[in-house]
């Protein structure tokens, strides 16, 4: 009898302990799984909801390079969720990966290098759009010989892999230039001073060509170009001359700025305000001839560094020669107490619109030729319904500008013209793509509907 409740006390020791500890250790754990999975549950459904927004609003077409995930890997780990340097490109719906922002992608590729499944694939285009492309060899190399492309052009729209682009391009270029049979007085023309452009030249310079860089803006290319303060996903990349550059996340204007000092340090020269018109070959000497809006050159090699962006759609009106009328905005601040004209119903247009409208003493008309505003995102188009409905934007659909002048523009809506007190035109009409370009001189392009 003494054995028996010897063993009953030890084992009721023995469970109490047990529970002493499941209590200690197991319902913390027990705890932080039930939150875990309630918050992962909340995720998902805010990112459910994004995503609905977004395909309302008929944002759904990636702009260039970006993932595609496999629903049958994907493991729902969010790796990818957090690797994405954008922040709010990919989430979590139903415990798999989604692509919630597609117009928001620019194509890092970090989602892919950090998914542990092998579950993304980067491709181009997608079934309902594609996205044309020029054919290039490894080394940057078009159909046509002696003519390269790097950078965006080429379908890489990320800074850092622009910028190892022109870099790697000159490096190929320049141990060829002495196989090359030609006569021709220039080694190459570099066309834009963009990220691609402007690492090829570094590299052009340390290499000793003999080259020619033109640009239709200033330094930077399209990076110019991006509204004040913005901020630009970098990573180390390696300039020639300079070695490996530590920039991680940045602003546009500290970017240009680090640019303008590497370019006085290193002396390089770049000639600005000058736009490419057309390039030809040479059969006589086996170059080509690069026509500019300053004169011609002869040249053994060119590299085309120029971007996707293309040339601005003009509206073709008279008076859009003034100075006043740009084609993208920079700083709302210089529009402070002015009369100003939005042209364009993207995000761009919008969002110039609803910044502008901001400033003290700003009078602001976004005319748009559409009926609505369905190409852009739903938080742009609801700022625009506030300020409308506060007072602060005008908006004109179904207008179109009849003509720009001195101190006032003339728009059209319904048959009927009103002129309007301006001092400013900002036009966000997209821009005139130059694939055409490129088909006319002979470079091969394919198009790709969601193909690497």
């Amino acid at each position: 009898m003494q054995i028996i409740t010897d063993f009953l006390a030890i084992f009721w020791a023995t469970i109490s302990t047990y529970a002493v500890d499941v209590l200690i250790y197991g319902l913390p754990i027990a705890m932080g799984i039930y939150f875990f999975g309630y918050k992962r549950s909340k995720d998902s459904k805010a990112n459910l909801q994004a995503y609905i927004g977004v395909k309302k609003a008929g944002l759904t077409e990636p702009a260039s390079l970006h993932p595609v995930i496999d629903p049958n890997i994907c493991i729902g780990c969010g790796a990818c969720v957090t690797a994405c340097p954008e922040g709010n490109v990919l989430g979590l719906i139903d415990e798999r990966a989604k692509l919630i922002n597609p117009t928001h992608c620019i194509g890092h590729g970090a989602c892919k290098a950090a998914c542990p499944m092998d579950a993304i694939t980067l491709v181009f285009g997608t079934e309902k759009r594609g996205i044309e492309i020029p054919l290039l060899t490894p080394n940057f190399e078009t159909n046509i010989p002696n003519l390269f492309i790097a950078g965006e052009l080429g379908g890489m729209g990320l800074i850092r892999n622009a910028v190892t682009q022109g870099r790697q391009a000159m490096e190929y270029i320049s141990k060829q230039i002495s196989k090359i049979q030609s006569n021709a007085p220039v080694d190459i023309v570099i066309i834009g001073a963009g990220p691609a452009g402007f690492s090829a030249t570094l590299g052009a310079k340390e290499a000793g060509l003999n080259y020619v860089t033109i640009e239709q803006d200033s330094l930077g290319g399209s990076v110019f170009n991006f509204p004040r303060g913005k901020l630009v996903m970098t990573q180390p990349a390696d300039l020639p001359i300079i070695g490996k550059v530590k920039i991680h996340e940045t602003s546009k204007e500290a970017l240009l700025e680090f640019w303008q000092a590497v370019e006085k340090k290193t002396g390089i020269n770049i000639q600005y305000q000058e736009r490419m018109e057309n390039i030809s070959p040479l059969p006589a000497n086996g170059g080509h001839l690069v026509k500019t809006t300053h004169g011609e050159y002869e040249t053994k090699t060119v590299l085309l560094a120029i971007g996707r962006r293309g040339t601005p759609r003009k509206l073709g009106v008279p008076g859009e020669q003034q100075s006043k009328v740009v084609y993208n905005l920079i700083d709302p601040e210089q529009y402070q107490g002015m009369h100003v004209l939005v042209v364009g119903g993207g995000n761009s247009a919008l969002e110039a619109a609803t910044s502008i409208a901001e400033q003290p003493g700003t009078t602001v008309t976004l005319s748009y030729r559409s009926g609505s505003f369905s190409r852009a995102a739903e938080k742009n188009r609801d700022k625009v319904a506030a300020q409308e409905a506060s007072g602060q934007l005008t908006v004109l659909l179904n207008s179109n500008v009849k003509e720009i002048r001195e101190d006032s523009v003339l728009v059209e809506q319904q048959g009927e013209i009103t002129e309007i007190p301006n001092e400013g035109v900002i036009i966000s009409a997209g821009g005139i793509l130059p694939t055409p370009f490129l088909k006319k001189i002979g470079i091969q392009v394919e198009t790709k509907h969601g193909e690497p």
